[in-house]
C-alpha cells in the first residue's frame, strides 16, 4: 500500500531539494561582506523611515502605470498566439482574427507612443 506513495514522496522531496539547495549553495559559496550601504533600508527610491506624509513623485505611479499596461498586452497576446494556427487555417475568422489583433496592437502602440512623447519614460 505504501509503494504506491513512494513517488509523491520522491517528488515532494525533488521539490524541497531543487528550493532548498541553490539558498544553500549560495550561502556556503557567496562572499559575505556587509557594509553600511548594503544594510541599509531601501524602498521607492526613498529613505524608509523618514515622514510618512512626504509626498511621493508622480513618476513611480506613472511607471506603475505603464508597466501594468504593458504586462496586461502580454496576457491577451498569449492566448491568441496559441491559437494563431486554428485561426489561420479557418477560412471565416483568417482576416478577422489577424485584424483584430492588430487593431489591439496599433492601439497599444499609440500609447506607448503617447506615453514617450510626453516624456512618461524619462527618467531625471
Amino acid at each position: 500500500m505504501l509503494e504506491n506513495y513512494f513517488p509523491i514522496l520522491v517528488f515532494i522531496l525533488v521539490g524541497v531539494a531543487i528550493g532548498v539547495l541553490p539558498i544553500l549553495l549560495g550561502w556556503l559559496v557567496a562572499p559575505n561582506r556587509p557594509d553600511s550601504e548594503k544594510l541599509s533600508p531601501y524602498e521607492c527610491g526613498f529613505e524608509a523611515f523618514e515622514d510618512a506624509r512626504m509626498k511621493f513623485d508622480v513618476r513611480y505611479y506613472l511607471i506603475a502605470i505603464i508597466f501594468i499596461l504593458f504586462d496586461l498586452e502580454i496576457a491577451f497576446l498569449f492566448p491568441w498566439a496559441t491559437i494563431f494556427k486554428e485561426i489561420v487555417e479557418t477560412p471565416a475568422i483568417k482576416l478577422f482574427g489577424f485584424v483584430e489583433m492588430m487593431v489591439f496592437v496599433a492601439i497599444l502602440v499609440v500609447g506607448y507612443v503617447y506615453a514617450w512623447a510626453k516624456g512618461a519614460l524619462e527618467w531625471e
